[in-house]
């Protein structure tokens, strides 16, 4: 199950593609989470003092616009239309006319980031990113921005990187009437944009917001410092070249952005303001919008709204005097202890520039090669020695004007870390291999293929997504017609190139990281900003000596096993859809197969016309979690079945086409995803293998200590990734936490997995979605393979499992603590979760949806921007199998009772709020939700996803946001009243509450003085609220289980027969 919360997440930007290393994506990367919708009154469009509206109000420039191409290459299925502009003050701005959209955005993204921090004040460009928010000379209000988004269905972020700051924001397409926008007929995107490019022109870092957006730093830093990511990426950054800026502390703290600096009398408030004077300039802003707008009225607005922007003609940023590894920091062994039971080992080589690569991108052949997994890989011959579990190498930029860096990192088993310097070894002797092997222009032709063929068939994504990477992009020397295709299309070969880039990755070029919680045991010193503990020494020259001898290997002296992937025979040919014009696309899939063993749910797609399809199976199978023993048994077991088939797979997930086998709430879960080509050939494959698994005992062995591993981490990672699941756990009729996992694992054998096996296959009941490019016919062979291949016993319906969520009775007052189990986390969280009632009345779903909407943006506001109460505070709704609620959670350094108390004050006020609310910022929350509930999908998988829930779940309600939708448009404003004060205000009898409170062992200024006595929170800003119920403690979950009432299973909507479609015409 998923550690966060359902519609929650830290945006991490997508800065880099999934080929390449997975710890990369948080590097130089800051994440302001700011993902949230504010809920106060619209806003009309602003006026000047004559009442005259803004968008009429021209500015005279001395230059026309410069309109630079609207011949962008893009996909073959895009029907968005493109123009890039150059505005008189040479602010750049990719304009997007999308006639079918239904959220605008734009992004911003200025070419200056942390590298350009103050060396004597580390996160200057974070907390100017912070500041921006808080308030323009224009519209002064410190959350005005904010609230305007989310009155009109919007929500806001941003980012910073290395070199650069990223601002974006969604929201409403349409006008609030309905129609479509103009320029009579403003939508809300400009009343966006306007308060938008003031961050840019005017901002009024308002000192009343200073010392809270810094402490929202420090408080973002706290959350970050026991993540191995960042710890082990600062570890490298604080190792490099003092004279590069790759060395800086990106995040900032409060003691080094306020307190430091205030008393050596510097003005902090005015450092900022300099630093936003001094970096941000017109000429190094890429501006991406999008809406429903024709391009020329985009213009207009762009240039109107953005001409204020000074153009300080500063130039690019670049750093070439310097490298962050000059000759004195190579050959470096660095051996790192990590907070997580982990075992990696990273080599890391200062690589070419690539900056105006693109057209070849040679870091792409060389990682694909030494990336690889299948026969005569490093990957397969490392795990083949049970040294390794997987391989991942990429090339990553630093900054404009310094070379890449080219890693690549293997996750070791225990025997792997006894013998790291064999499989460096092994390493340096693929290197040997590829520089004795001419660059092949077939393996670059395959490459070049699968690149021309996933951006032709590339789909929508969410409008922020795409403006807020766009915009970055648009910073690269890209030619413009590029922009979407430049950093996916592979143009040409350049066999010199790829041999330069080869040639750098030699042993006295290399910088070596061994990440153990054991192994060495002396570390010696502590990384300044993090305190992660280390040891760093020159690569001993017998080692050096070993590795130049495996890379100087003559021909044919490389092992044996090592060679040259074979030909992929997984990249499709077929890639023809039948695209048919339909008046309306079908809602729902049908049931085109329904006996004992087997119902099968199809949808021919009718929307997205790409040649690809989603196929997703559940075995129900209830022994599977008739225990936490048996789940663990069945988790291995699929572990098992993944570790056998990575050879196999490996070409097809090059190939675009994805697998995974899992399990889900019933059973087992199997689900493939790609191109259709030859979706029926790597489903044979894993149902054969699910068949006839052998369980190794070595292979057994090694899965079983990584997944021992991952669940002792699992309780180290930040608390409001792990509340949840306690949540679900105290909700559900029957569910685990990973502890009870745990407790399992180390008495269960390979013999024990072997014979369960026989269990878990022998009588199920199989359900199936297949959806995309297959017809009736291709849906019912696939199922028609499962059923042949696996020949399962039938699963009576009488034992198939019912979901079924506990009832918390009227009045009910419990809570649950838990202590965490990393010592070092000063962070406790809490979980304030309110139940309300069945998940398939409509009505409640409506007003909860609603009540999100309505408290969304003031809970943010108060609790987080005001209140400081920690980095992380959401609000939304829950909902279980068969209940919906709404649930507060924040992740702090004040303990769990105070934060309580705080949401009891802040729901408390919202009561009046609600109730003094006017009848047109009721009438607009309304439209928010019902425009959200109503969001066009972007692309073929959200489809599947919202199908799947729907089957998965048993409600078949295929249209639930269409009623969602009507039923919020039906809500009155005294039903919301009653519906308040009786589920949420805290002074209601009748509310039922549930609160998860993880503690925390460490201990921080917050939570103790100097002298280590125990601080007492700030004084109550009004006294404490209640609606008289004495709080019950659970010390026992199954006596607290055994004393609730169970909810009934899901009543579906709409009867099974009525998706029938079960006769043999195709």
């Amino acid at each position: 199950m998923s550690p966060f919360p359902a519609g929650f997440a830290l945006r991490l930007h997508p800065l880099f593609s999934q080929t390449t290393l997975i710890r990369h994506t948080t590097r130089e990367l800051i994440c302001f989470n700011r993902s949230r919708l504010s809920n106060m009154s619209p806003r009309t469009p602003r006026q000047d003092g004559t009442g005259s509206p803004a968008v009429l109000q021209r500015e005279t420039f001395s230059k026309p616009v410069e309109r630079v191409t609207d011949q962008l290459e893009i996909p073959s299925l895009d029907d968005r239309q493109y123009r890039v502009i150059r505005l008189p003050n040479k602010l750049e701005a990719l304009l997007v006319h999308d006639p079918e959209t239904d959220k605008a955005s734009a992004a911003l993204d200025v070419e200056v980031g942390n590298f350009s921090d103050d060396d004597t004040m580390p996160g200057m460009a974070h907390a100017v990113e912070h500041l921006l928010f808080m308030g323009t000379k224009k519209f002064p209000e410190e959350n005005a921005y904010n609230v305007y988004l989310s009155s009109h269905s919007g929500s806001s972020n941003a980012y910073t990187a290395s070199t650069s700051t990223n601002y974006y924001f969604d929201i409403a397409a349409k006008p609030s009437n309905g129609e479509e926008p103009s320029e009579t007929n403003l939508s809300p995107l400009h009343g966006g944009l306007d308060r938008f490019a003031q961050f840019f022109i005017e901002p009024l870092f308002l000192p009343s917001t200073l010392e809270r957006e810094l402490r929202a730093v420090d408080s973002e830093n706290k959350k970050n410092l026991q993540s191995d990511t960042w710890r082990i990426h600062q570890l490298e950054k604080s190792q490099s070249n003092p004279k590069h800026p790759y060395c800086h502390f990106s995040t900032g703290n409060f003691e080094v952005l306020k307190t430091v600096p205030e008393s050596q009398g510097i003005d902090v408030r005015q450092k900022f303001i300099d630093f936003h004077e001094k970096h941000y300039s017109a000429n190094r802003m890429k501006l991406c919008v999008l809406g429903r707008e024709p391009l020329d009225l985009l213009e207009k607005w762009v240039a109107e709204l953005f001409a204020g922007i000074p153009n300080k003609d500063l130039p690019q940023n670049r750093w070439e005097d310097d490298v962050p590894f000059s000759q004195e920091y190579l050959a470096m062994q660095v051996f790192a202890k990590p907070v997580m039971d982990s075992r990696e080992l990273s080599l890391s080589f200062p690589f070419l520039d690539e900056e105006k690569l693109f057209e070849s991108q040679p870091s792409r052949y060389i990682s694909h090669l030494i990336g690889h997994e299948g026969p005569g890989s490093v990957m397969s011959y490392i795990k083949s020695k049970g040294w390794a579990n997987s391989l991942s190498a990429g090339a990553y930029p630093v900054c404009p004007g310094t070379p890449s860096m080219f890693d690549c990192q293997v996750r070791l088993t225990k025997e792997g870390l006894k013998n790291y310097k064999e499989v460096v070894k092994v390493i340096f002797q693929y290197i040997s291999l590829l520089r004795q092997t001419p660059p092949q222009s077939w393996i670059f032709e395959e490459q070049r293929e699968m690149a021309d063929v996933e951006f032709k068939y590339k789909q929508k994504t969410p409008a922020s997504r795409f403006t807020s990477k766009i915009s970055s992009v648009m910073q690269k020397p890209l030619p413009r017609e590029w922009l979407l295709s430049g950093q996916s299309r592979l143009r040409k070969f350049e066999p010199s190139i790829i041999e330069k880039g080869i040639s750098l990755l030699r042993p006295e070029n290399m910088r070596m990281t061994i990440i153990s919680r054991d192994f060495p045991g002396d570390w010696d010193k502590k990384e300044k900003w993090y305190g992660t503990e280390y040891k760093s020494e020159k690569i001993p020259d017998d080692f050096l000596a070993e590795l130049s001898e495996a890379l100087n290997a003559a021909p044919g002296q490389q092992l044996p096993a090592l060679h040259l992937p074979h030909k992929n025979q997984f990249i499709p040919t077929k890639l023809e859809v039948e695209k048919k014009e339909v008046e309306k696309a079908a809602v729902a899939p049908h049931v085109i197969r329904n006996d004992q063993i087997v119902r099968t749910w199809w949808k021919k797609d009718d929307t997205f016309w790409v040649p690809k399809a989603n196929f997703i199976v559940s075995m129900k199978n209830p022994i599977i979690f008739a225990s936490a023993r048996n789940t663990v048994k069945t988790k291995l077991f699929t572990d098992v079945v993944r570790d056998a088939l990575e050879e196999y797979s490996y070409d097809a997930e090059v190939a675009g086409l994805q697998y995974n086998v899992t399990i889900d709430s019933r059973g087992l879960f199997v689900e493939l995803s790609g191109y259709n080509d030859k979706l029926a050939v790597l489903l044979e494959q894993v149902l054969l293998t699910m068949r006839d698994l052998v369980v190794k005992d070595d292979r057994f062995e090694i899965i079983k200590e990584r997944l021992t591993r991952a669940y002792k981490n699992c309780e180290l990672q930040q608390p409001f990734t792990q509340i949840g699941d306690y949540v679900s756990w105290l909700t559900a009729e029957q569910d685990y936490v990973v502890e009870q996992f745990s407790a399992e694992l180390g008495g269960i054998t390979a013999e024990d997995v072997r014979s369960f096996h026989k269990d878990i296959m022998s009588q199920l009941h199989i359900e199936a979605y297949v959806h995309g490019n297959l017809y009736k016919e291709d849906a019912l062979k696939l199922t028609d393979m499962i059923e042949s291949i696996l020949k399962p016993q039938p699963l009576p319906k009488e034992e198939w499992p019912i979901l079924r969520s506990l009832d918390l009775p009227p009045g009910s007052n419990y809570f649950y603590q838990k202590t965490l189990k990393d010592p070092a986390n000063v962070n406790h969280c809490l979980e304030y979760y309110l139940h309300i009632g069945d998940k398939g009345d409509r009505s409640i779903r409506a007003k909860t949806q609603l009540l999100d909407q309505m408290i969304h943006e003031p809970a943010f506001d108060q609790l987080r921007t005001k209140e400081q109460l920690g980095y992380i505070v959401f609000s939304g709704f829950r909902s279980t199998a068969t209940t919906y609620g709404f649930r507060f959670i924040i992740q702090s350094e004040r303990t769990s009772e105070y934060l309580e108390s705080r949401i009891d004050s802040f729901l408390q006020s919202q009561a009046t709020a609600i109730r003094e609310m006017t009848d047109e910022t009721f009438e607009s929350h309304k439209r928010s939700v019902i425009n959200k509930r109503l969001e066009k999908l972007k692309n073929l998988s959200q489809e599947t996803g919202r199908h799947w829930a729907q089957i998965s779940n048993e409600y078949y309600d295929f249209d639930v946001s269409k009623q969602d939708a009507a039923a919020v448009e039906r809500l009155t404003k005294s039903e919301m009243v009653d519906f308040y004060t009786k589920f949420i205000d805290p002074t209601s009898p009748v509310r039922a509450k549930l609160a998860v409170q993880l503690i925390a062992q460490g201990s921080s200024s917050k939570s103790t003085d100097a002298s280590g006595k125990q601080n007492e929170e700030p004084a109550e800003t009004s006294p404490p609220v209640s609606n008289g119920t004495t709080p019950v403690l659970i010390t026992n979950v199954r006596d607290y289980k055994a004393g609730l009432a169970l909810t009934g299973g899901a009543r579906p909507t709409h009867d099974l027969s009525e998706f029938e479609e079960l006769d043999s015409k195709l």
